[in-house]
């Protein structure tokens, strides 16, 4: 295994995804995200993606010299056009307009389209908590789940997040596919030839599968499908939120991640950002998540959401990152 401070892992991922083409602000957002993914123990979502990214940027699914721009608002609703870019930079843009619209507005909705995989959703959400608002996230993905009965791949897993500011503690940080697990969990098993749990998803045919790499051709299982499609029609919501409203491309429309050769994805992203100001007020808010957390923890074991991953990006900032030698030799060669 392979020792990295963050910033060494930071300057080196930065480094390989200018090589393949990045413009300088998005090598550094996209960079700075996958690094703070890592940190926080979600390795589907962390430095493997570089070499991933870098190839979408060699082949052309991603333009490294895009620059994200507003392209139209009216009152408190926002379009931003990522230029078939990385998501990193459009989500920047995104979240620095959503929290100065609602500063005036009281809450703003935005949504991106021409976008990519925008990484971990809720991270977006940090600056909004850090202005004392309440921020939503919502996304699509190439298409990797079926609809409620049906076989063939549809939605993407299709993420939410929410992050709640407190007065003085860390936000609470919520972050969930509406697949069963996240895909970037199979990918991640895919490549160290270890089986999954059965339940997670389908084989090509719609047959369960424990094989992962089966499971990349086939399909992933919507949340609870064992027992119920309420992850389905969750993921339908999302689906037509982030593409519907705001002209971005459907899952189904996209070619995988997961291959080098494909389509521009063109996939969206969508972000509301409330200021509870506007609302109760800023002191009862506060107020009120108080009494709720402290309800919470009354029961022993009750682990708030966001406090591991704060707990493990702390410690990465002290004792720094541990990534297997492959993937360091990987970054090296793209970085070189």
């Amino acid at each position: 295994m392979a020792q990295l401070s963050m910033e060494e892992a930071r300057a080196l991922a930065e480094r390989a995804l200018r090589k393949a083409g990045a413009r300088e602000a998005m090598a550094a957002s996209t960079a700075q995200a996958l690094v703070r993914a890592e940190a926080q123990g979600l390795a589907s979502h962390g430095l493997t993606r570089v070499p991933q990214y870098a190839t979408h940027l060699r082949n052309g699914r991603a333009d490294g010299l895009a620059v994200a721009v507003v392209a139209r608002q009216k009152g408190a609703a926002l379009l931003i056009d990522a230029k078939h870019g990385l998501a990193f930079p459009a989500c920047d843009l995104a979240i620095g307009n959503a929290i100065a619209t609602a500063r005036t507005l009281g809450v703003c909705f935005v949504g991106i389209t021409n976008s990519h995989h925008c990484g971990v959703l809720v991270d977006h959400l940090r600056a909004v908590t850090d202005a004392g608002m309440i921020g939503l996230g919502f996304a699509n993905s190439p298409s990797a789940m079926p609809a409620a009965g049906g076989k063939h791949p549809i939605f993407g897993t299709n993420p939410v997040a929410a992050a709640f500011p407190r007065r003085n503690n860390a936000p609470l940080m919520i972050d969930l596919s509406l697949s069963e697990v996240a895909r970037g969990k199979v990918m991640v098993a895919a490549k160290e030839g270890k089986p999954i749990p059965l339940g997670w998803a389908l084989d090509r045919d719609g047959n369960p599968t424990t094989d992962a790499k089966a499971a990349l051709e086939g399909s992933m299982l919507p949340l609870g499908a064992v027992s119920s499609p309420k992850g389905s029609m969750l993921a339908l919501m999302v689906e037509l939120l982030v593409t519907a409203v705001i002209g971005a491309q459907f899952g189904f429309e996209a070619s995988s991640f997961f291959v080098d050769e494909g389509n521009v994805p063109r996939l969206g992203q969508a972000f509301l950002v409330i200021d509870p100001g506007a609302l109760a007020g800023s002191d009862a808010y506060y107020d009120r998540i108080e009494i709720l957390i402290a309800e919470m923890l009354s029961d022993e074991g009750v682990r708030l959401a966001g406090a591991r991953r704060t707990g493990l990006e702390r410690r990465a900032d002290e004792s720094g990152l541990t990534i297997p030698d492959a993937l360091k030799n990987q970054l090296d060669m793209l970085a070189a």
